[in-house]
């Protein structure tokens, strides 16, 4: 289950971000916030939207923090963390 949330969360960041091919060399240990130049304040509300539409849950505000941003594997367990319930 793991593996998939993340390449379904890496996925969601390529299709949102629109970064085409580099989203094939993101994987759980990839920096996010700082580290891709296109997650901008907004882009994180559109993330967070996209995550929320395709798995069927809603962030809570205090849910949404840097460190959730960290890198795509802080950002999977949030959502495996949601979707557990």
């Amino acid at each position: 289950m793991k593996g998939d949330v993340v390449g379904e969360v890496i996925q969601i960041l390529g299709d949102t971000l629109r970064i085409g091919a580099r989203a094939a060399n993101l994987q759980a240990s990839s920096p996010l916030l700082g580290s891709i130049p296109e997650l901008d304040s907004m882009a994180v509300v559109s993330v967070m939207t996209a995550l929320e539409e395709h798995y069927g849950f809603a962030f809570d505000d205090d849910e949404i923090t840097g460190e959730a941003f960290a890198t795509v594997g802080t950002l999977a367990a949030l959502v495996e963390a949601k979707l557990a319930g």
